[in-house]
């Protein structure tokens, strides 16, 4: 089974079989047999694709109520630190990070299910970012938590002085108060 999975429930690593030989390679990014085998029944609607250069931190985001999001997440240029936050207040992982770096070099992709905050920092010179969602972005029901959140302490790998910012994200809020 092509799924690993993370101290956090549900939240599962995939890693593709990749064929190659002298020509390059050749693999199934996404299969829904395959998911479905892993129990993962998630039918998505909308993909998105975000090219950035090094330091650029995106997040921590994510959608409530009727426009919650699962996401598969992977880099296809590049290397990026993918981290998500469980916001689940039922979770036994209510509050905890996890973070895994992706990249076009280890295809390893990241199933996030519904009730997580979701960001990513690029780590190379430039990174292709790229992830399918189960429901389309709505602004209303949009949320956020800053991204150097004290209570998180998140390392995001990369000194701090380096990190970009859109200016959304510079204001997000404290873990303790996001939607």
């Amino acid at each position: 089974m092509p799924f690993e999975k993370t101290p956090i429930p549900g939240l599962l690593i995939f890693e593709p079989k990749v064929w190659g030989d002298d020509r390059g390679y050749f693999y199934e990014s996404y299969n829904e047999n395959t998911f479905r085998e892993a129990g993962i029944t998630t039918i998505f609607v909308q993909d998105n694709q975000a090219r950035s250069t090094f330091g650029v931190l995106r997040g921590l985001h994510y959608q409530v109520g009727a426009y919650e999001q699962a996401k598969l997440v992977r880099v296809l240029e590049g290397e990026c630190l993918d981290v998500v936050v469980d916001i689940r207040k039922n979770s036994p992982s209510y509050g905890e990070w996890y973070g895994i770096r992706l990249s076009a070099k280890n295809k390893k992709q990241l199933f996030i299910p519904r009730g997580f905050a979701h960001g990513y920092v690029v780590l190379s010179e430039t990174a292709e970012f790229f992830y399918k969602c189960d429901n389309f972005y709505s602004k209303e029901y949009e949320g956020a938590i800053i991204y150097n959140d004290p209570t998180l302490n998140i390392d995001w790998e990369i000194d701090m002085d380096k990190i970009i910012l859109s200016e959304k994200d510079r204001i997000n809020p404290l873990f303790g108060n996001h939607r």
